[in-house]
């Protein structure tokens, strides 16, 4: 049977996250109602990753059984917060969440004195002392395979609370700090509880010590807050050689 990717983009503002939901306004709702219309049958999507509630999309992938669907076709039925990048026939039996090598994830941070209307909604407004150095000293430590039970609500549907992480940095544009990270899977608030911990440790809070202490397993009350979503974005999903979109440079 033919199938299909979808590489896709979405502000997650509005939305009650990826995944559907009775009653709530949800990407993969407004997704499956197109192509239901454009291909005229019901359609599933599988999702390389499911984002929270408000969180954002640069280089998101989808994968159905079907036939293609015009992506000019799907955004002309879809609202102006989501698109379609493109809509390509895939390799049959095609699974964007199974399939995929690694995700990758940016959380943004506004480091000034005041707010900016501009990235209201697109990033955490950040006013306080930073020292960006500690930053870059707990993203090093991220790299390689380390227990984020830590990281992730204690109530979850989880079994494996490790991950590998291929490389996680910060990097700095003009006055907002991007926190990149890339793993072979996510835990539900992972990133966003790094990022909340990290900012704790860079205010001088907490210890770079005690940062490396909880990679280990520890329980979620020892870790930081967990970072609001509108600063999180789906950058790229990486697959066998070809990749998803990802934020332009």
């Amino acid at each position: 049977m033919t199938a299909t990717r979808l590489d896709i983009e979405y502000d997650g503002t509005r939305f009650a996250g990826w995944a559907r939901q009775p009653g709530l306004r949800t990407v993969q709702a407004e997704l499956e109602s197109a192509l239901a219309v454009l291909l005229r049958m019901p359609v599933g999507l599988t999702v390389a990753g499911r984002t929270d509630r408000g969180v954002h999309a640069w280089g998101q992938v989808a994968s159905y059984a079907g036939e293609p669907a015009s992506a000019a076709a799907l955004n002309a039925l879809t609202p102006g917060d989501v698109a379609v990048l493109a809509s390509a026939e895939a390799y049959d039996g095609v699974d964007a969440r199974r399939d995929a090598r690694s995700r990758t994830y940016c959380y943004r941070v506004l480091h000034r004195r005041q707010p900016s209307a501009f990235e209201r909604g697109r990033a955490l407004w950040w006013p306080h002392r930073l020292e960006r150095e500690v930053l870059e000293t707990c993203a090093a430590a991220l790299e390689g395979t380390h227990d984020f039970t830590a990281f992730t609500p204690t109530e979850t549907d989880h079994i494996r609370f490790e991950r590998d992480v291929f490389a996680a940095r910060w990097e700095e544009r003009g006055d907002v700090l991007e926190f990149w990270i890339e793993a072979d899977t996510f835990m539900r608030h992972m990133n966003r509880t790094l990022v909340g911990t990290m900012l704790e440790v860079a205010r001088g809070r907490r210890g770079v010590d005690d940062f490396r202490e909880l990679l280990s397993g520890r329980h979620r009350r020892e870790a930081g807050p967990t970072a609001p979503p509108h600063g999180l974005y789906l950058a790229r999903v990486d697959y066998a050689g070809v990749d998803s979109a990802a934020a332009p440079e």
